[in-house]
């Protein structure tokens, strides 16, 4: 039985949720009316999962949030609407430590929310077994636990404003030697492949960070995300990483050292033009749940590069998007690497890579950049 405490100042959308989880079946439920209450109730029903509104009264959901990561920390999912606003809040969120996100139907919420509701039993059920980040923000917790003050509300959130940063120094890890890819010769073209879901935007802020300016080859990113919040992301991580981090609305040439995040809602494969290889939007396809599809920018992939000039990275995300075809590119000759086990929020998408035995190296995330700057080298 997973205990499940839902969170939103709107009276019907406490209804709504509290119906699609009772049919669902497994969930103990609490309500709560705003942030304020929510904390009020975590001593006593211990949840297991938040369910997070955004905007609500006296309390706010990231103030909750803040103070949720600080006092008890557990998985939050949470609840944001389809704009522009909503996305930003929903990556600050996701920065401040919730596992994942959920968008509020457009229209008449009522009929939107048969359409959502098995998505969000999916998302709330693996937020369950997520494995927190244990280092996330643990010297506040201490100093509150020693009866200090901590810090202010949200101060470990990055300043999005700020003049991108340097690229820091590659720090040694545990990765690997450099391995040349496999077939021989390197191959003119060389790509990255990177997929995640569920915990993604955290992992790629750790992946591309360390990726030093000079990073010899394109890197293209598929992260399950809706249109609305693709941009934003893609912006943030512009203004975190020394690489120049695009999303792909229109037909972009690949250059070397810069980073295409797929659009949401739709799918990033590859083309090419006279001039050589393009990033392309491509309408998602119905074989494809989730999107952008990993499997399909892999195999687009494939159809235009040898495997050995492709390296694949599957990161944190629920399902298995992506291990058919890293497993395929690793069996024509390519190199792959999934998180690790230990490091992965949700260990889905990776460790069905791993069982299809198609991960050349199973890495924790803080060496899988690294790793590709000595293969890269």
């Amino acid at each position: 039985m997973i205990r499940l405490l839902v969170v939103d100042d709107s009276a019907l959308m406490r209804r709504l949720l509290g119906a699609v989880f009772q049919a669902a079946g497994g969930f103990e439920l609490a309500f709560a009316r705003d942030g304020a209450e929510a904390l009020e109730l975590l001593p006593s029903f211990r949840p297991d999962v938040v369910t997070l509104d955004v905007n609500m009264p006296r309390m706010d959901g990231l103030a909750c949030l803040d103070r949720i990561m600080l006092e008890r920390p557990c998985p939050v999912v949470m609840v944001s609407s389809l704009t522009e606003a909503g996305a930003a809040e929903t990556l600050m969120a996701l920065e401040m430590g919730a596992v994942d996100f959920i968008a509020k139907p457009r229209g008449a919420v009522s009929l939107g929310m048969d359409e959502l509701a098995p998505l969000l039993v999916e998302k709330v059920r693996a937020a369950a077994g997520a494995r927190l980040r244990r280092s996330h923000r643990l010297a506040e917790r201490v100093r509150l636990r020693a009866g200090l003050a901590p810090a202010g509300l949200r101060d470990a959130a990055p300043d999005l404003a700020a003049p991108r940063r340097a690229a820091p120094a590659p720090v040694p890890s545990p990765a690997p030697s450099p391995v040349p890819a496999r077939g021989g010769g390197a191959p003119a073209e060389r790509l990255v492949l990177v997929g995640c879901s569920t915990g993604g935007p955290a992992a790629l802020d750790a992946l591309l960070a360390p990726l030093p300016r000079g990073f010899p080859w394109p890197v293209l990113v598929a992260q399950h995300m809706p249109a609305a919040f693709t941009g934003p992301l893609a912006r943030r991580l512009d203004k975190l990483c020394a690489l120049d981090v695009l999303e792909v609305t229109r037909p972009m040439p690949l250059v070397p050292g810069q980073v295409y995040v797929g659009r949401g809602d739709a799918d990033i494969i590859l083309g090419r033009r006279a001039g050589g290889l393009v990033a392309l939007a491509a309408p998602a396809l119905p074989e494809h749940r989730w999107h952008p599809s990993v499997d399909r920018m892999v195999t687009s992939a494939l159809s235009h590069l040898p495997a050995a000039g492709l390296v694949g990275v599957l990161m944190t995300g629920m399902g298995n998007d992506g291990a058919a075809a890293m497993a395929r590119l690793r069996a024509e000759g390519g190199r792959t690497i999934a998180e690790a086990e230990e490091t992965a929020i949700v260990w889905g998408m990776p460790g069905e890579l791993v069982r299809a035995g198609g991960a050349d190296a199973v890495l924790p995330l803080g060496a899988i950049a690294g790793t590709l700057i000595g293969w890269a080298s």
